[in-house]
């Protein structure tokens, strides 16, 4: 059996089914770019049907990221399927994934068919996406929870049909590792093209906290693709965390007799980018790329590290491309320097862009004494822009204290070049600037999440804010950073704002679709 285990990653399609989620065309193209320079092996890059922002989507990133094969999800009907291909027509690699439900609960209460009108349904649709391309992914929906012989006639169908791939979804994360695993290899004896010349994958999601379990559980019976996204974002309670499967498999290779061509370096710049687009900020306990997955309180502990690293560490940070907290540059450092240390972290900007860079390098080096690789990526993170700014911030002003109403004064500068100023008087010093705004904006919106992470360690650490507003049923994410909390979180607001601005009529929300 091939030992290497295909990464499919799904954090543009079932990712961005996270509540609250929402992303651009533009961020979505800037993911899928690091996720080639992660290594993934195929990127699912939307749901082409469901809407025109999902189908320009995968068109842009079928035409721009070349590398991997570019997926594009479709129901098991004509219509869904030639609008995936439609999407995918410029990919070099383009996979047409089709889904249809197979569980009985799904058969009567979704679909209302018996099971040989939807084996019938999936052959016809598999031989329909065939004549599109060669590769074509077929996945039986809620197959954790069908009949199991069922389940195999339906996907011997789908294999003499003409799928090359067919994906077993833990469709609602009911799964128990050891049961998914006797599923797996139960299917490769009755279909026994499954794991030879039809390549068998796995796509499990998280709602009884096994996902990443039932994945490798699968793997070791013979799957040879997991299905997953980055930081374990997806519907409910999310899926597969792509970065612990991978991490998994790599270190414990003489467990499983399998490993992935991922470039481990960049699981943590990807798991930071995802954090900063999709607005979920990782938890720091979080496995492999978490804040704390490589800090030690316990005195024991740290007296077994400085001894050998080995002690307590199965992982090294660098592995996983989590950088150290070297304190690397200062308000001396110049702007050839700057650029070094930002190549070494992958990014690279041009001439144009170092200029804004370096400007705001500097300002942040006057406030720290030194600045950190953290704070280098906060930084860059920063500087994402997928829609021009209605609006920026020029100046921000806030008088607050226990005795005293905070009150706040903004300056704001349009796209004209034009000023205003206002203030505002709120419940604390965020209250107020976030009502100042308002009165110059004049865009009713709810506030509906708030938070604040501190990049690095100390008083001078920045403070990066993220935060959720609504209109018309439709959420924005916000985000800002500085060492000043009060001025990120303004710039927090504005960016939210300057996106609901941006996306065009916020009352139309993206068609849904129950999706593996």
């Amino acid at each position: 059996m091939e030992d290497r285990v295909l990464i499919f990653d799904t954090t543009l399609r079932d990712g961005e089914q996270s509540a609250g989620t929402a992303m651009t065309v533009e961020e979505k193209l800037e993911i899928a770019r690091q996720l080639d320079r992660l290594g993934v092996d195929v990127i699912e890059a939307g749901f082409a049907v469901s809407s025109n922002g999902d189908f320009e989507a995968v068109r842009r990133i079928a035409r721009e990221v070349r590398r991997p094969i570019i997926a594009s999800l479709a129901h098991a009907n004509l219509k869904a399927i030639d609008r995936a291909a439609e999407a995918l027509k410029d990919a070099a690699h383009p996979r047409i994934h089709v889904f249809l439900s197979s569980s009985d609960t799904h058969l009567q209460h979704q679909l209302r068919k018996n099971r040989e009108e939807v084996v019938e349904m999936a052959q016809k649709a598999v031989a329909h996406a065939r004549k599109h391309v060669d590769d074509v992914e077929f996945s039986p929906m809620d197959s954790s929870r069908t009949d199991k012989e069922f389940l195999a006639h339906m996907v011997k169908a789908a294999v003499e049909a003409g799928a090359t791939t067919i994906n077993i979804p833990d469709t609602v994360g009911y799964a128990i590792p050891a049961q998914f695993a006797e599923l797996i290899t139960f299917l490769r004896e009755r279909v026994p093209q499954l794991g030879d010349t039809v390549r068998l994958s796995v796509h499990c999601h998280d709602d009884l906290g096994m996902a990443v379990a039932n994945s490798l559980a699968a793997v070791k019976a013979g799957a040879r693709q997991v299905e997953g996204c980055i930081n374990g974002v997806g519907e409910r309670a999310g899926n597969t965390a792509l970065e612990e499967v991978i991490m998994a498999l790599r270190t414990r290779k003489d467990y499983f007799g399998a490993d992935t061509a991922i470039n481990t370096g960049e699981l943590y710049r990807t798991s930071k980018l995802v954090s900063q687009i999709t607005g979920f900020a990782v938890q720091p306990n979080k496995a492999v790329i978490g804040r704390n997955a490589f800090r030690h309180a316990s005195g024991i502990h740290q007296d077994g590290l400085l001894k050998d690293r080995s002690t307590y560490e199965i992982l090294d940070p660098l592995s996983v491309g989590v950088p150290r907290s070297e304190l690397v540059l200062s308000k001396l450092s110049g702007r050839h320097g700057l650029k070094s240390r930002l190549n070494e972290l992958g990014f690279t900007p041009t001439e144009e862009e170092m200029t804004k860079i370096y400007d705001q390098f500097k300002e942040l080096a006057d406030k720290k004494r030194e600045v950190t690789d953290r704070d280098l990526m906060s930084l860059m993170n920063g500087q994402r822009v997928s829609f021009s700014d209605t609006y920026t911030i020029e100046h921000v002003q806030v008088t607050c204290g226990d005795h005293e109403v905070a009150t706040a004064t903004v300056k704001l500068k349009d796209q004209q070049g034009k000023t205003q100023t206002d203030a505002a008087t709120g419940a604390g010093p965020v209250d107020a600037v976030y009502k100042a705004i308002n009165r110059i904006v004049q865009v009713p919106n709810k506030l509906t999440e708030f938070s604040v992470n501190a990049v690095t360690e100390g008083i001078d650490a920045v403070g990066e804010v993220s935060i959720r507003i609504e209109q018309g049923g439709v959420s924005y994410i916000g985000r800002g950073a500085d060492t000043d909390i009060i001025v990120a979180s303004a710039r927090a607001y504005m960016n939210a704002l300057n996106r609901l601005l941006a996306m065009g009529d916020p009352t139309k929300a993206p068609e849904a679709a129950l999706t593996p």
